[in-house]
């Protein structure tokens, strides 16, 4: 194997590692935008509901049970680490408004990542037409300098 057909083949393992990280990245955009997506539903149900109102509560597995809220005054909410804590409505809000915008700091994180590597795979793209295009041209040159057998 020629030089040039080893840093080909080393520029295309390369390729396809950074296009596996871009499509595990872009899994986890999906992911916080799927988590962000439901502290806005718990924002808007805090702000909705009332005392007496009747809730599906998740068990876990898939089921449900309901239940009758006897007191919309005081919200638990996940803080992370499995820690959860006990607010009242309005600081329940902020505290999932705050965790709003930490997932869109963590959108944009990742988002810039994937542009960065996006950009790499870009320029490894064009490094890898750079040598293809002199090994064809290497390949043509050797050709025509066998010469024509007639002469």
């Amino acid at each position: 194997m020629s030089q040039s057909q080893q840093e080909l083949q080393a520029l295309s393992q390369e390729l396809q590692q950074i296009r596996e990280q871009i499509e595990g990245l872009q899994g986890s955009v999906e992911e916080i935008r799927t988590e962000k997506t439901e502290v806005d539903e718990a924002i808007d149900a805090i702000g909705s509901l009332e005392t007496g109102s009747t809730v599906q509560v998740p068990l876990g597995g898939g089921a449900y049970v309901r239940a009758d809220l006897q007191d919309i005054d005081e919200v638990l909410v996940e803080l992370g680490g499995e820690y959860a804590a006990e607010f009242d409505q309005d600081d329940a809000v902020d505290v999932l408004e705050n965790k709003k915008e930490r997932l869109d700091d963590r959108i944009e994180d990742v988002t810039e990542e994937i542009s960065e590597l996006e950009a790499e795979s870009t320029q490894l793209e064009g490094q890898a037409q750079q040598l293809q295009q002199q090994a064809m041209q290497q390949q043509m040159g050797a050709l025509g300098g066998q010469g024509d057998p007639d002469e």
